[in-house]
This record gives structure tokens, sequence and C-alpha cells, in this order.
């Protein structure tokens, strides 16, 4: 049985692909709050939240699939917890059964398998009683075909014959086998056999018995082992080892199978429920979410109303500030304007969109479009290197060289305040080059900077692909968070930072 709540045509794996650059993707976009939000306190959860969210997907087709599953699960988050609460206590209750040393022999492994079956046969059943019950309510596709599959293959026929072989298996009235004597009467092709009539009326036995009585002809050979003969118990248990090893290594193996649905199941449902947390976070704050538009790699589409900082929004009492962008056949988004006013919070905002996005999540914004990547990559800021085992610059660059040596044709890239360590001159000739080649590659830049020389540089160019937005700063110096167009300006707003410092009560421009 497959899962396939992941993807349309396989299971997801225990991990999938994460990209080389994860952790610099951890510490930029300050993703570490939004898996604490998705995981809630659940220690699984953290780690689903973690290897789903990063693990982005490139094919439109394959995000819409599990936008609509996400799609049913928010309209009915209790159906989805109760089938995620049967996956984990089937995997819970499989740990508590000790096979210990014993699980190493097939009578111990045949005892375990049979334990651990009787449970999951229940659990399956009530899976399926769940399905059945709940179908009807989901539209997606993956549900639809993961409630069929439950139906077909775990119909009240089967689970009842599967109940049958596994009491059956449990050999209360002992083990038929047939051997045959091999090489030096050592015996070989052992064989365990079912027995020809398990349901035996009281006349049935009367006339074996009786027949056993006037026969001259013995019709089977028996030896009975003394009460105290331990030897003979030692080689009677290692006869039936060999009679019910294959049976116990064949059930041992559908109890693994058996287990591996369930393990797939809690790991597939678990990032749906990750997603149900954050929801309901993000609903208890009053903030917007959506599916967003994905559309095929290459056509530089980055069009948004009201997104918002969803990290940002998850550390703060009240709402985040969102901004309208629309960057249609853009690829390149150069941000400039005022100190403090929201530059790098719409940085981060669209870099986790792009991500929440090609995992297949709903985005923070009231409506988003934006085309698939090819990978997401950072370049922010960092603090002095305590050390002093290199200059800013020179980490700047090695960590820029670390970008492009992974980074490939479609992806998108988000510099903040890259090359800022060094005067605007040298810094804005090194980022100039390199956002060029960047863009001749097809790579969709957003650049925050404070480098009049390099955001005036392209604004002059004219370039059809390029978008310049400016922090909005009001005329008695306050901010508003928000993002409009706008030509880049000389100014850095140095007034302000000399007010706030030294409490200059002068009015800034």
């Amino acid at each position: 049985m497959n899962v396939f709540l992941m993807y349309r045509d396989r299971d997801t794996g225990p991990e999938e692909r994460q990209p080389l650059h994860r952790s610099a993707l951890i510490q930029d976009l300050e993703l570490e709050t939004l898996f604490k939000a998705m995981a809630s306190g659940d220690g699984f959860l953290l780690e689903v939240a973690k290897e789903s969210v990063l693990a982005s997907l490139r094919e439109p087709e394959a995000i819409i699939y599990r936008q609509q599953i996400l799609s049913d699960c928010l309209r009915h988050p209790d159906i989805v917890w109760q089938m995620y609460g049967i996956a984990v206590q089937a995997i819970e209750k499989e740990r508590k059964i000790w096979g210990g040393m014993f699980a190493r022999y097939p009578d111990g492994l045949l005892r375990r398998s049979l334990e651990v079956l009787g449970i999951f046969v229940e659990l399956l059943k009530l899976l399926r009683d769940t399905a059945a019950a709940q179908a009807a309510k989901f539209e997606s596709e993956g549900f639809t075909r993961f409630f069929r599959m439950l139906a077909d293959e775990l119909s009240d026929e089967y689970l009842a014959k599967l109940k049958g072989h596994l009491r059956q298996l449990e050999f209360r009235k002992g083990v038929l086998m047939t051997a045959e004597f091999g090489k030096g009467n050592k015996g070989t092709n052992y064989i365990l056999r079912k027995p020809t009539n398990t349901k035996q009326t009281w006349i049935d036995q009367l006339q074996i018995w009786m027949q056993r009585l006037t026969s001259k002809e013995a019709s089977a050979y028996v030896y009975e082992i003394p009460d105290r003969d331990e030897a003979g118990f030692r080689a009677l248990s290692e006869l039936r080892a060999r009679g019910i090893g294959h049976v116990a290594a064949a059930l041992a193996q559908s109890t693994d199978h058996v287990l591996s649905f369930f393990t797939t199941l809690r790991l597939e449902l678990g990032f749906y429920v990750a997603c149900l947390n954050l929801q309901d976070r993000l609903a208890k704050k009053g903030e917007p979410i959506c599916f967003p538009e994905p559309l095929p790699m290459g056509t530089a589409v980055f069009s948004s109303r009201g997104l918002y900082d969803v990290c940002l929004s998850l550390n703060l009492g009240g709402r985040a500030v969102g901004n309208d962008i629309a960057g249609n056949g853009k690829l390149l988004l150069m941000i400039t304007g005022a100190n403090r006013g929201g530059k790098s919070t719409f940085l981060r905002g669209a870099g986790l969109a792009q991500l929440m996005m090609q995992c297949g999540m709903f985005v923070p914004a009231e409506s988003h479009r934006a085309d698939v990547r090819a990978g997401v990559f950072t370049h922010f800021k960092r603090e002095e290197d305590a050390a002093m085992k290199s200059g800013k610059l020179d980490e700047e660059l090695n960590r820029m060289n670390s970008v492009i040596d992974r980074i490939r044709p479609g992806s998108m890239v988000l510099l903040n305040e890259s090359f800022a360590s060094t005067n605007e001159r040298e810094g804005s000739e090194i980022a100039r080059q390199i956002v060029r080649a960047l863009l001749e590659t097809g790579v969709k830049v957003f650049y925050v900077t404070h480098m009049f020389d390099l955001a005036q540089g392209f604004y002059r160019r004219g370039m059809d692909t390029a978008l310049f937005l400016r922090a909005e700063r009001l005329a008695d110096g306050r901010r508003t968070f928000r993002l409009m167009e706008g030509e880049p300006l000389p100014t850095s707003y140095g007034e302000d930072l000399y007010a706030r410092i030294f409490g200059d009560d002068r009015k800034t421009k």
C-alpha cells in the first residue's frame, strides 16, 4: 500500500534532498521561528517541518497537487488529526512490544510478529472505517486516491481472512511439518504443512480413534519425549524452529511492510498537521493566508498583495505590515530607502513566500503569484568576525563565492546589504558585476542596498526587467514599513540616525 499524499507517483522518503546551503537559509530567513510554529512543541513535527519546507518542488503541477490536499486538510482538520493519531498509535504500540534476544530465533520472531500484526489489523480497520465515513467530504486527488486504496485493499473479507491466518499461525494444536532424510540421514527439506481438517467434530474424532484400535497397521509412528529428557526437548525445539523458520521470516517481513505504511502515513500527514498548526497560529492573530498561483520556471513573475514576513508576525503581538508588489516580468527587484523602514523584512518575506509556495504550503499574503525557481539562495550581512581571521569584505566575498558555486540558472537570490562593508564605489562595482552576471543567466535577484551608486546605475539603464522599490518615510520621519515604487534617492537619512542617538529634536526632512 502506498500513501502518495506528498507526491502523485511516489511516497516521500525519511529524508528528502536538502539544499547544501540549508544552514544559511535557516539563519538569514529566521526559519527556526517558522519551524517551531509548525511543530507546536512536537519534536517529530519539528523535524518534518525542517525537511519538508526546504525540499522544494519545481513543477507547478506537483505544487498544486499538495495545495489541493492541504486545502482539504484546512476544511476538515479534525479528520486529518484523527488519521494522523492512528498512524502515531500504530508506531508507538509496535515499539512497546519487546522482542529482545528471543526475536533472533524463529519462535520468538513469530510470536512478536503475530502480536504486532494483530494490533496493526485493528488499526488498519479503524483507518479504513474513518476514511469510508469521511471520504465524501474530501475533494483532492490525493485523498480521493488514498481513501479508494484503503477501501479496495482492506475489505471486510480480506481482514477476516487475515485474522484467520494469524490465528492459525499461533499453532495452538502444534506444528505439522514434513521433512526428508538427507546425506548421512540428516533432516532436510523441512516444510510446514497446513492441517487437513482443523475443525473436527466429536464424531470425526471418535471414528479416527476406532480406526486406530481396529487397524493392524500403524497409520503413524509416534515418539513421546520423557518429561526429564532435556536433550530431547531441545532437539524438538530445533525441529520446530526449522519448520517455522520460513514462515516466521515471511511474517516479520509482512510486519515491516505494514509498519512502513504507517511510518510513511505519519510522515506525510505530519507535514499537513504542521501546516494546520501554523494556520491556527496565524488565524488567531487575524493574519491572511492564501494559496499562491505557481507558474512555470522562467516566466519571471513575483506579484503579491499584502505580503508579510510570517516569522516577524509570529514574534509580534499584533499583525505585521504587508506589501503590494507588482513584479510581472521582473528579474531584478532593487529595494532602497530609509533605515529601519521594512526593507530587510520584505526581503525575508519574499524568500519565505517562495519556499512556502514551492513546498506546497499556503503563503503569508492576501494573494500571490510567482514562477517556480531552481533554488533560493541568500547573502545577508554578518557581524564582524570575532576571531579576526579575515576582514569583513573577505568574508562576504567567500560566502558569495560559495553561492556562485552552487547557484544554477533560474534560481532566486536575496542580497541584503551585500558588499556594504567597503567604500561605496568599490562595493557598488563588485555588486554591479555580480548582479549583471546573475541576471544574464536568468537568476532572479532581490537586492536591499544603501549604495546609491549601485541602485542609481541600474535605474538609469531603464531596464524593463527591473523593479525599484523604496521604503516609505513620512515627512515627520515616521516609517510606515511599506514599500512603494520609486527612484533611488541619494540620501541615507543620516539626520534620522543622529536624532535617534543624540536626541536632536529638530524636524527631519
